[in-house]
């Protein structure tokens, strides 16, 4: 075994003052101590780890870095803090199993932050996720102001205070007015009833107003004593009577007469319904009338006053009642009804009018066109609105896109009616609230900020409701609320409401997410980027003295990205927090406090600790494998020639308009290895997955959703087939296994058949099988344990007493080749398996290519649930190599160095080589500058993210993008080239 270096020993320094350095100080108090680590494939090796540090675990893929951090450290601080609650509380929690460890000592409460994105929730966004949202709701209940929507003006309620305040600073010092309020006029109660009934409560004197002609001649309001004058006399119609409450007059200054007004409004608003009415009454000439409320009201309508209930989606207080607070409906998506933009009219941009039934109402269009004077000849995405308004709603006799889909529906009750609708249905945006998900009353109240775009004047400012902020991108959304406009009142309101908002929105920034909208789905986003948005939410809630166990948190990040992501890494350090990242960047490695090297090989080969020390130790070292392409003693070398562009092998990707791209054309070389690269959210995959991936195995025959907006793909006949190979799980049984998926197993179960004894016993291959009745344990059904429930205790899982853990029979069991039988074949690694079956050219050609893409190290019976993305990813990869191929195939890969060490790449590479040789082509997603330059040909998308990126930077060899000065992946290449 490989010596194993402790970790230095520190010191304290003490200064002028008597207090440590900023080194020094990271490292007090009691370290992280792990003794007998035995999880999977470690070895029982002891391990301190320094706290309130920055440590990186590396090694080679299944060295057991994710078994020390994840399944040893972390999971025992989850187990800690689960066994802490009360039996009531555990049983409603996941069970927990003790890590196989002899001791962990000075453990701090742990937060895992992986790339899982288990999220499929359709509510769920990046806003809700971060708690952004959480705090908009509070904010825009407490300072947004609520518009009306038939004049656009701002809606108030009125306090008596501040109607005695408007009317002493209002008026003119000396004017004398009425307060009262309106007669009430209840249904089926007489006037004269009314009058007596307010006679009975005190209130003895009306205001008569005059009629609009008796005003017009001079005629002033008239004062009515219901103590002389009987209710049933008073001929005055309701609507001019009110209820005289005061007579007062404007004392400017005097706080004694403010009091007094503000007394008499509350006991009119109290009286009155919420309302009160003030009659000027000037020495000469026509008073005026004006009106208050209590209710919040303009324009005669009441409006619903802000509440953090009322902007929740989720919640049936706010959500849009059309679209349950989904922001989508099904209907007609109008991307199927007019596919290609780019045509005009008169080609037929409206496809349900393209067929020779409907070619009639194609007619009329352009009959409409002619008169309306409509261009029959401009794209129809250059059409003005209106022209477009007419199109889809129609006018004579055109019946308009939306009076044919609803004659389609009165005529649904006919087969082939309802199928050609059907063509063009999909989910579109809500009609009631226009996708934002809220109810009117919610999209009423705004808040004002600064005026975002291109085209907005400096100092401008514009009014957003919460749908429309939520659009907005973290970086627009940070500039808009760290200007909001408030007054003094506001800004005490809002203040630490605003200062979280401002706060996620900034960390969001720093990690890179500038170019996602806060309205993104979350079930939509990459694992890179829920890593990002969960390291966002934990800076948010900033903890101190935690674990923060981090997972790769560089990938889907481009080399431009890293500084920043490890700045909030080493500020999470820096303010007395452990942060312990399992990582393959050198970046990341060099601004470590201290790298842990897991090796020296994978699987059994792995589980010890190589070297544990600095960057500049690991450099030196000679057992550490890292340590040796870091110091350049080893290296993946750049290919001494690219292989060359035939002009006539391309395929072509036409108009990609899809999200940010900006209608690209783009090739793709084949018969070689193309990197698409650019910084995060530029458009990489948007383009290679939802354009040229779906749009050619759509051109294929297969069915694929939601395929990017694009004009045509050039050159699909020169492939025969696409292959999409991302990260996803290969299995989520226990039951799969790499052997299996690579077809190896059908052989191997053949060859335990085809033996003597098996023969002679009648068994056939499907008794080798632990997934179908027949040779498989029946107790146990081929898992090889048996789970037992504990109440209120992680459930047990024990060996099966009836086959001992081996999934089969006995008398299965007893069918051996080579002495050995089909449990010792499934317990074989990969690289002893290709050994064992040497000769059997079927198994061992399969089996070799799994050790060719680096999983050697792999069992055969390895749970497919239990191997990494990247170990998955490199599955199918083997498995595409093993196949027969009688044409050429297109390969796509994203992010295929996922968890790969430097070593693992340079089999990773090997393997695309070999299918490129094979006569197939490869196209790649990457941000690793070791496979970046070793590409034939590069596509580098860009240059920033979001609706800043879309464009292509620059594309060509690695040497020719490294020229180019724009290109943030050429800066980085133009260091490694040179």
């Amino acid at each position: 075994m490989a010596k194993t270096k402790p970790a230095p020993k520190r010191k304290k320094t003490a200064t002028s003052n008597g207090s440590a350095t900023g080194a020094e100080k990271r490292f007090t108090g009691r370290d992280l101590v792990v003794k007998g680590a035995r999880q999977h494939n470690l070895k029982g090796f002891d391990l301190t780890i320094p706290k309130k540090s920055l440590v990186v675990v590396t090694g080679p893929s299944g060295s057991g870095k994710s078994s020390l951090v994840f399944d040893t450290i972390y999971a025992e601080g989850q187990r800690r803090y689960v066994e802490s609650l009360s039996a009531y509380a555990r049983q409603f929690l996941d069970r927990m199993d003790k890590p196989d460890v002899e001791l962990i000592t000075g453990l701090s409460p742990a937060i895992a932050i992986e790339q899982h994105n288990g999220t499929k929730n359709p509510r769920s966004t990046v806003a809700t996720q971060t708690e952004v949202y959480d705090y908009l709701r509070l904010l825009f209940a407490r300072i947004g102001t609520t518009f009306s929507p038939v004049s656009g003006e701002p809606v108030t309620k009125d306090s008596p205070r501040s109607v005695a305040e408007e009317l002493q600073n209002g008026l003119a010092d000396g004017t004398r007015f009425y307060l009262g309020f309106p007669v009430p006029n209840h249904k089926g109660t007489k006037k004269a009833q009314e009058l007596a009934a307010l006679r009975a409560r005190g209130f003895a004197r009306l205001i008569a107003l005059p009629t609009q002609k008796q005003a017009a001649k001079g005629e002033r309001p008239e004062i009515l004593d219901l103590t002389e004058t009987e209710p049933e006399s008073v001929k005055t119609a309701v609507s001019r009577l009110l209820v005289l409450v005061d007579r007062l007059a404007v004392r400017a200054g005097e706080e004694s007469t403010t009091n007094r007004i503000a007394d008499s409004v509350e006991q009119a608003f109290r009286e009155g319904d919420e309302r009160a009415v003030v009659i000027t009454v000037p020495r000469e000439g026509p008073g005026e009338r004006l009106e208050f409320s209590a209710l919040f009201e303009r324009d005669g309508q009441v409006f619903e006053e802000p509440s953090p209930q009322l902007f929740s989606f989720n919640s049936p207080l706010g959500a849009c009642p059309t679209c349950q607070g989904f922001g989508r409906v099904p209907g007609v998506d109008p991307e199927l009804v007019i596919p290609n933009p780019d045509l005009t009219l008169r080609q037929g941009a409206v496809a349900p009018f393209r067929t020779e039934q409907w070619s009639k109402h194609q007619r009329e269009l352009v009959r409409l066109a002619r008169k309306e004077q409509i261009d029959l000849d401009l794209p129809y995405q250059l059409l003005p609105q209106a022209h477009k308004d007419l199109v889809w709603n129609g006018q004579g006799d055109y019946i308009g896109v939306t009076g044919f889909f609803r004659f389609l529906e009165r005529k649904s009750y006919k087969m082939h009616y309802r199928i050609y609708a059907a063509r063009f249905r999909g989910y579109t945006r809500c009609p009631e609230c226009d996708g934002y998900r809220l109810r009117p009353a919610a999209l009423n109240v705004k808040v004002e900020g600064p005026a975002l775009g291109s085209t907005a004047e400096e100092g401008a400012t514009e009014w957003l409701h919460i749908g429309e902020a939520s659009e907005l991108t973290t970086a627009d959304a940070q500039v808009f609320f760290d200007g909001l406009v408030l007054t003094e009142h506001q800004r005490a309101v809002a203040g630490r409401v605003l200062d979280e908002v401002q706060k996620r929105l900034r960390y969001l920034v720093e990690v890179g997410l500038d170019y996602l909208s806060l309205d993104r789905l979350a079930m939509t986003l990459s694992g890179g980027e829920t890593q990002r948005i969960n390291l966002a939410t934990s800076l948010g809630s900033s903890l101190v003295g935690s674990l923060y166990v981090l997972d790769e948190p560089t990938i889907g990040l481009h080399p431009r990205d890293n500084d920043r992501l490890i700045a909030i890494l080493e500020g999470l350090r820096d303010i007395g927090n452990t942060v312990l990242v399992v990582e393959h960047d050198e970046q990341m490695m060099r601004r470590a406090d201290q790298l842990i090297d897991i090796g020296p090989g994978s699987g059994v080969h792995g589980g010890h600790v190589m070297f544990q020390g600095t960057f500049e130790e690991a450099l030196a070292d000679d057992e550490s494998l890292t340590g040796a392409y870091l110091s350049g003693r080893k290296s993946i070398p750049v290919p001494e020639t690219r292989r060359p562009v035939d002009p006539e092998r391309q395929l072509v990707v036409r108009g990609a308009r899809e999200h940010n791209l900006k209608r690209l054309d783009v090739a793709f070389p084949l018969d070689m290895i193309t990197v698409v690269t650019g910084v995060s959210g530029s458009g990489k995959s948007t383009l290679v997955h939802d354009t040229l991936y779906s749009g050619l195995a759509r051109l294929k025959g297969a069915e694929t959703q939601g395929v990017g907006a694009h004009d045509a793909i050039e050159g699909a006949p020169l492939v025969d087939s696409v292959e999409m190979i991302d990260q996803s799980a290969i299995g989520k049984s226990p039951r799969s296994n790499p052997v299996t998926y690579v077809k190896a197993f059908d052989a191997i179960r053949d060859l335990l058949a085809s033996t003597h004894q098996a023969k002679v016993r009648g068994y056939r291959a499907g008794t080798f099988s632990f997934n179908v009745p027949g040779g498989r344990c029946e107790v146990c059904q081929g898992d090889g344990v048996v789970q037992v429930e504990m109440q209120f205790l992680a459930d047990l899982y024990l060996e099966c007493e009836a086959c001992h853990g081996k999934r089969f029979k006995q008398d299965v069991l007893e069918i051996r080749y080579k002495g050995k039988n089909v449990a010792d074949i499934l317990d074989m690694t990969v690289d002893e398996a290709v050994d064992f079956f040497a000769g059997q050219k079927r198994i061992e050609k399969k089996l070799r290519v799994l050790q060719e893409v680096g999983l050697g190290y792999l069992t055969l019976g390895q749970p497919a649930n239990t191997l990494s993305g990247g170990e998955a990813q490199r599955v199918k990869l083997a498995a595409h190599l093993g196949k027969r191929h009688s044409g050429h195939t297109l390969y796509l890969f994203d992010e295929p160095t996922t968890g790969l060490h430097f070593d693992d790449i340079a089999k990773l590479l090997a393997a695309f080589n070999a299918l490129v040789e094979a006569g197939h082509s490869v196209v790649l997603i990457e941000h690793n500058l070791d496979v970046i330059k070793a590409a034939d040909w590069l596509i580098d998308i860009g240059p920033e993210g979001g609706r800043r990126g879309g464009f292509v930077v620059a594309e060509g060899t690695p040497e020719d993008v490294a020229k180019v000065d724009e290109s943030h992946t050429g800066r980085f290449l133009r260091e490694i080239l040179d």
